[in-house]
């Protein structure tokens, strides 16, 4: 039997498969409709009974009581009793749990509900409007025909039958004082008990009210007008889907059964034909696999970017692909026959045939080779071999040039700076690690010196951050130059550089090139037109007399160049041991300041300020001590700038401020509190928001609260700096400008800015004795504060001459050891309290 037959009997197996399911599922939906169809009948069947029962009975008991309308009108109490056991009879028999006898104005006379005789209004009891239904019931008096139908009580579905009473068709309309019959009524609700009893009933399962959005199943049977009374709902048995449980996987099994006995019996009919064809067929694929493989091997080989080689036993080419001259550019036919020592050279020492007969070598050999191409050019190839059973190598080549040199490239990005092209700080740590290597004596030490930039940050404010990566360039151009090609300068980060130098013997000729480098540096640069002028400060270490091992070298330099900050900047300091204690020293003190607060170490001092002309107290200037524990009072030039440095400076410009306005509060109203502000709340935190808190706080009125900023805060941050002045000025506190004088355009600040006052700089008043051109320099500054309309007040008064000086040229307030001490809290009350007596 052929594949082909074999196709179409299991072919037709299946389609006799596909039709046994088809029938099988068409026969289950059959089975499912079918009982939809026997459950619906029955449940219709029930209601058909409980209607045709309850108009019977309704029916009955209107005809034995044809005397009812006389009854009525003679008010029998007897009929009453006689109602509820017509209520009781009906309620046990057929479940009415309401029966009703109304008169003609729908007034209801008798009511007994589950059997019980009430009072209660039928359209009460019900909650439904019986209306319509009763003008119905009236008018089938004539045919003496009961009326039902389906209503909603309440939400559940009910059956209601009524019939007039036949006393009417005997008896005139005026012996019962209305000319329509009264009604029988009776309701039967199919609640929960009552459908349960008619499911048991007609063997019906599930029974139940449907819910609201049950009209779109199938096994639901809408009551009254298109459902308005309700829905019922039943379980609908699935006998077809029972059938198909038990059908389609018995059908499955044999299927799979004849399946499997079918494949059995072809397996053995084929096995000999097919054992006679495939001695045939194997020697034909064999043949295509050989051709195919050749063709595969030279498309593979011609379309590679590597080139195929192979030599013979004398090391000479015998074979090199077509890819051979597309990636090196020479001819192949001129190497062919060449030895291949001439034409690849290893990175390593010895020649590659020396590498390829090693006894040592790996079955798979991989080396790194160069050659000559076409152009002259050095290119990098990684050459795999392989030992051919006959003799000689055959092997491929991969053109490596642009990975090594992009290798090169990472290696060398990782050890500089990628703006300025210097080492980075792993180079410097490899160049420090070896020339520390080498022993450096006192007589040809290693010198590492650490600049930095001065006056850098506002470059890169004013002018952006392309200028200062420009001047960052220049500068690395310029240091390069200052040193030889052997020193070594390095960017570590920032505006910070470091150079090792070798050649330098003495500190004399240190000096001499730290002279060389900040000249160097503070020539000026021109970025976009403009002249931009920066200098640097140096720090010195060298080894091995400061230090033998490359991170306390530098360590000792950052040392030396924080002295050389701290003593003004654009010099240069040598390390020396005791700026280790120094910094250990202010490290500590930095450890007790953040506790100082906490501790309650901290106090304020209050200098009054008085007018000059009359000498009246006006205010007073809050001034903060550091109490320490072991080292006593601190004044704040000590301890302010290292709160500066650690980010501790507004933590205790709020205490300041807070406790110096607290106790302003309890001052007179006419008597301010002026509170020094540090260059570095303009810049953190949020000033506007925390002395609008302070003030909320405290309840001083705003104009009582002076604030004294230095005129360096407004060289950095112009913009920033006048904006923060002005919401300051919108919460009411005044500003002055604290040591006007000593900076570098005092006057074009007082112009721009809103300042209500300065306070000229109390060196200006120690050397008023000296000459008179001092004393015209003060009259000078009070002239220009009164022009711009501002409260000029002299600091630093401590003799009486300086003071009848400053009445001569009309200056408005003063304050000074002349004056008065900073008074401690107390002091400063009883002072406050014995010049209002």
């Amino acid at each position: 039997m052929t594949r082909a037959s074999l196709f179409k009997f299991v072919g037709l197996l299946a389609c006799v498969f596909l039709l046994a399911c088809y029938l099988l599922v068409y026969i289950a939906s059959d089975l499912d409709r079918s009982e939809q169809e026997d459950r619906a009948f029955h449940v219709e069947k029930a209601l058909k009974s409980l209607e045709a029962a309850l108009t019977g009975s309704i029916k009955d008991y209107a005809i034995l009581n044809d005397p009812l309308e006389y009854k009525l009108s003679e008010k029998d109490m007897g009929w009453s009793h006689s109602l509820e056991k017509i209520g009781l009879e009906l309620h046990r028999t057929l479940g009415v749990q309401g029966l009703f006898v109304l008169n003609g104005q729908n007034q209801t006379i008798y009511s007994a509900v589950n059997g019980e005789l009430t009072s209660v209004q039928a359209e009460r009891w019900a909650n439904h409007s019986l209306g319509p239904f009763l003008n119905e019931a009236r008018a089938g008096a004539k045919t003496s025909a009961p009326t039902s139908a389906f209503i909603n009580i309440n939400g559940i579905p009910a059956l209601v039958a009524a019939m007039a009473t036949g006393q009417t068709r005997t008896r005139s309309s005026s012996s019962t004082g209305s000319s329509s019959p009264s009604l029988f009524l009776a309701v039967v609700v199919l609640d929960e008990a009552k459908l349960r009893k008619m499911a048991e009933d007609y063997d019906i399962t599930g029974l139940r009210v449907a819910p609201s959005d049950a009209h779109h199943e199938a096994s639901i049977l809408p009551l009254g007008h298109n459902g308005e009374a309700g829905v019922l709902q039943w379980d609908l048995p699935k006998p077809g889907r029972n059938l198909l449980e038990l059908g389609l996987p018995l059908l499955g099994i044999s299927a799979l059964l004849i399946f499997l006995m079918t494949w059995v019996i072809m397996r053995r009919a084929t096995a000999a034909a097919h054992a006679l064809d495939d001695s045939y067929i194997f020697l034909q694929n064999a043949q295509v696999a050989l051709a195919a493989s050749e063709e595969r091997f030279r498309d593979v080989v011609e379309a590679s970017s590597d080139w195929v080689w192979e030599i013979d036993a004398e090391w000479r080419f015998k074979y090199l692909s077509e890819r051979f001259e597309i990636v090196t550019g020479l001819h192949r036919n001129a190497w062919l026959g060449a030895v291949i020592d001439g034409l690849l050279s290893t990175t390593e020492p010895g020649m590659l045939s020396s590498k390829l007969c090693s006894p040592r070598r790996r079955h798979d050999l991989h080396l790194q080779c160069s050659y000559i191409d076409a152009t002259g050019q050095i290119r990098i190839t990684r050459i795999s071999a392989r030992e051919m059973t006959n003799g000689g190598f055959r092997g491929a080549a991969t053109d490596i040039t642009e990975e090594v040199e992009a290798r090169r490239r990472i290696e060398f990005l990782s050890q500089h700076d990628a703006m300025t092209g210097l080492p980075n700080r792993i180079r410097l740590q490899e160049f420090l690690d070896g020339k520390l290597k080498a022993f450096p004596t006192d007589d040809r030490p290693l010198v590492m010196l650490s600049l930095d930039l001065d006056r850098f940050k506002p470059v890169n404010d004013m002018l952006g951050h392309a200028a200062g990566d420009s001047v960052l360039n220049e500068v690395s151009i310029r240091l390069a130059a200052c040193v030889r090609q052997d020193d070594l300068v390095a960017r570590i980060g920032g505006d910070e550089f470091v150079l090792i130098l070798t050649d330098l013997t003495c500190q004399g000729e240190v000096e001499s090139l730290c002279e060389r480098l900040i000249k160097s540096i503070e020539r000026p640069i021109k970025i976009s037109g403009q002249e931009v002028f920066i200098s640097a400060s140096i720090g010195i270490a060298m080894a091995p007399n400061d230090a033998r091992e490359a991170t306390e070298l530098l360590r000792y330099a950052d040392i030396a160049l924080y002295e050389a900050k701290a003593h003004g900047r654009n010099t240069w300091r040598f390390y020396a041991g005791d700026m280790n204690a120094k910094l250990i020293e202010r490290r500590r003190l930095e450890i007790d300041l953040r506790n100082a607060i906490t501790n309650g170490e901290l106090q304020l001092q209050f200098q009054p300020r008085s007018r000059i002309v009359d000498g009246n107290m006006v205010g007073a200037e809050a001034l903060v001590r550091w109490l320490h524990p072991e080292r006593g009072l601190i004044l704040p030039d000590a301890f302010i700038p290292i709160a500066e440095d650690a980010g501790m400076i507004l933590t205790i410009s709020d205490w300041v401020l807070e406790t110096a306005c607290f106790h302003a509060k309890c001052w007179p109203d006419n008597l301010f509190v002026s509170v020094n502000l540090s260059p570095a709340e303009f810049k953190q935190g949020n000033l506007i928001g925390r002395v609008r808190k302070i003030l909320a706080e405290s309840g001083i009125k705003p104009h009582r609260l002076e604030l004294e900023i230095t005129e360096s805060l407004m060289l950095e941050d112009v913009e920033g700096v006048l904006e923060v002045m002005h919401a300051l000025k919108c919460l009411g506190v005044r500003i002055s400008m604290d040591d006007f004088g000593i900076g570098y355009s005092s006057l074009s600040h007082l112009r721009t800015f809103p300042f209500d006052g300065m306070k000229i700089d109390r060196s200006f008043l120690n050397k008023m004795s000296e000459n008179e051109d001092h004393r015209a320099l003060i009259e000078a500054m009070v002239g220009i504060g009164h022009a711009l309309a501002l409260t000029v007040t002299a600091e630093g008064i401590e003799t009486s001459e300086q003071l009848d000086l400053l009445k001569s040229v009309s200056c408005d307030e003063g304050q000074g050891y002349y004056l008065s001490l900073p008074l401690d809290i107390d002091e400063f009350t009883d002072l406050v309290k014995s010049t209002l007596m």
